[in-house]
């Protein structure tokens, strides 16, 4: 083999441990999720279940959480203060959110009655356009805010979300504070055991 063919050998061979790399990355950032939140003191005790809670008095405020909306709408989370908001970060382009989707609005359904709104983040779709087809697909009926460079989510105190994990979800007590996070998929009988703690405070 000359040195030429030698060196393109492992160009390549370079190349496609890069490539896996990348691939490994973009799965894994809207795959399982992960556990991280970027370092920080956000005082949440993990669970087993692997969602994180936050104790009532000791909890972070959420950041300012308004502009516009996937349907074209304004929305400002400040404006549902007095109820638990669940606030779910997704994208269409990340199967897992396709799978939790249904789950989060029957949930939804359930519990709008007793005090609950639910509000989506939708990050990285470079236009309403799929993401709007990936609510109609859904059947998801709760607002989102469009935040597609991941303006909002950068809001949070540092420790909160990892902008690296789509779908994640957090649940705000009705004082703003956020009382329990998930940064992996969650299952209906997940999510229901997330918010019902929040909402059963007085």
């Amino acid at each position: 083999m000359s040195a030429a063919s030698r060196s393109r050998s492992r160009t390549c061979a370079a190349l496609l441990v890069a490539g896996t790399a990348a691939a490994a990355m973009t799965l894994s950032a809207c795959g399982s999720g992960g556990t991280s939140g970027g370092g920080g003191d956000t005082n949440f005790v993990m669970g087993k279940d692997g969602v994180s809670t936050a104790k009532k008095g000791q909890r972070a405020e959420a950041p300012d959480l308004s502009g516009k909306t996937v349907d074209g709408g304004r929305l400002d989370v400040a404006d549902y203060r007095g109820k638990v908001v669940v606030l779910n970060v997704w994208g269409s382009w990340c199967p897992p959110c396709r799978a939790e989707a249904p789950s989060f609005e029957k949930v939804f359904q359930d519990l709008k009655g007793q005090g609950v709104q639910f509000v989506g983040i939708n990050t990285r779709d470079t236009s309403v356009t799929p993401a709007r087809a990936f609510e109609k697909e859904q059947g998801v009926t709760f607002p989102s805010l469009y935040d597609p460079t991941g303006k909002l989510m950068l809001r949070f105190k540092k420790g909160t979300l990892n902008l690296q994990t789509i779908p994640s979800t957090l649940v705000l007590d009705r004082e703003g504070g956020i009382a329990a996070r998930s940064l992996a998929p969650l299952s209906e009988e997940k999510l229901r055991k997330m918010v019902a703690p929040v909402l059963a405070e007085k």
